[in-house]
């Protein structure tokens, strides 16, 4: 009796949606959200926000329509920006949200308020998460591009809220933002050598 041959293991359906999400997703240059599986297919990051996220495209499906995000982080929303661009963004927010969080650490007990102790005073890492974010917003040096820095990366205001209010045009906000996102990525050591501008 011949030996039947072994099948190979069928890679498990994708859930519903899933694959014309991912298609979506690479379609609009979102891949930073898409992961391999163990049978080579891209897949969205479970257990993140952004594989929460759904993608409505107009058109009858097909991308060259409108692709329609909801509650987007602006950093990940602008499809223009570059991986780097996007990665300075969040350092600064990182460097941001830690210069505040550490700064409303609750003191010990006992601690004395006069900081009496043996080398009292404002502990080390708060001094320095709040020099690390102080130094990056000095690196942005134009208040404008400062501010729209601020606003899009630290509040997640909108471009086209920030261009309604302020007037200019959507184009001139991403323009801002990417020099300053090219600023902090200068700042943080990733764009070695290249010129901002």
């Amino acid at each position: 009796m011949p030996r039947k041959a072994a099948k190979k293991p069928q890679p498990p359906k994708l859930p519903k949606g899933e694959a014309e999400q991912v298609r979506i997703r690479r379609d609009v240059g979102h891949d930073f959200a898409l992961k391999p599986d163990g049978f080579g297919r891209q897949r969205l990051t479970t257990g993140t926000a952004e594989a929460r996220r759904i993608y409505e495209v107009s058109n009858g499906g097909y991308t060259g329509g409108v692709v329609r995000l909801r509650n987007v982080d602006p950093l990940t929303g602008i499809t223009s920006l570059t991986r780097q661009q996007r990665e300075a963004g969040q350092r600064f927010r990182d460097d941001f949200e830690r210069s505040q969080r550490e700064g409303l650490q609750p003191q010990s007990w006992s601690e004395r308020v006069d900081t009496g102790r043996i080398g009292g005073g404002v502990p080390d890492r708060v001094l320095s998460a709040g020099r690390a974010y102080a130094h990056a917003a000095a690196a942005l040096a134009h208040w404008e591009v400062a501010e729209v820095a601020r606003k899009i990366c630290l509040e997640g205001q909108s471009v086209k809220a920030i261009a309604e209010r302020s007037g200019d045009g959507r184009d001139v906000v991403v323009k801002l933002l990417k020099v300053g996102l090219d600023l902090l990525a200068v700042h943080y050591g990733m764009m070695m050598g290249k010129k901002v501008g």
